[in-house]
């Protein structure tokens, strides 16, 4: 088994149910792994046998740009878009926390997680 880990990824979006939530906007902090055979790129050291965290880092952000009511929501439209983009991914974790949630009390933030497990195509 062999995975991608991208951690702690910070970016400034506007999600959420309130109104002042998605024009005031605040930092998430996304956290991906992302199970794929790694070995042919451990061998040929070339960028096509591999997936680029840089490909995963853009679809990242291109997907917080785009405004939704639910972290559930966003995080199911990232988990769709890099699968879509890399098939050869089994599975996916994602972890978006709202940093500044609008609730009583300090926190570090509030998280969401979705996983995915894909079966291979016959």
């Amino acid at each position: 088994m062999s995975k991608i880990y991208l951690e702690d990824v910070k970016i400034y979006a506007y999600h959420g149910v309130l109104p002042e939530e998605n024009s005031i906007g605040t930092y998430y902090i996304l956290n991906a792994e992302l199970h794929t055979d790694l070995w042919k790129a451990a061998e040929s050291d070339d960028l096509n046998d591999t997936i680029s965290y840089a490909d995963i880092n853009d679809i990242l952000h291109q997907e917080m740009k785009i405004k939704s009511k639910l972290l559930e929501h966003v995080a199911g439209r990232i988990i769709s878009k890099i699968h879509e983009r890399f098939p050869q991914i089994d599975y996916i974790k994602l972890t978006i926390t709202k940093t500044a949630p609008p609730m009583q009390g300090e926190m570090k933030g509030a998280s969401i997680e979705l996983e995915k497990g894909f079966k291979p195509e016959l």
